[in-house]
């Protein structure tokens, strides 16, 4: 056991969270973890050759080799951008 990592694989919807608790090999990447976790046959809709990913809320790129504990995550396309979203909130305020 002392060769396994322990690791959580995340996804979070508007609605629905996944959180999946593994244990792989070391060396494995974030993108092999993925895939060993069963997300990708959960939510077919995830393409990690466009989503990005990371580990405690940092973007790592998917060969990203895992440690100890980490939190992989799975990052979600944003609806709304941002700039947008605090200009109309500024307008909305001042108006």
């Amino acid at each position: 056991m002392a060769d396994q990592l322990h690791v959580q694989v995340c996804y979070a919807t508007a609605v629905h969270e996944t959180l999946r608790d593994l244990r792989v090999e070391q060396g494995t990447t974030i993108e092999q973890a993925i895939a060993q976790s069963g997300l990708l046959d959960q939510v077919p809709g995830i393409d990690l050759a466009t989503q990005p990913v990371g580990l405690f809320g940092k973007k790592r790129p998917p060969d990203t080799v895992l440690r100890e504990h980490d939190r992989i995550e799975v990052y979600r396309p944003l609806v709304a951008d941002p700039k947008e979203s605090r200009r109309k909130r500024a307008d909305k305020k001042a108006g």
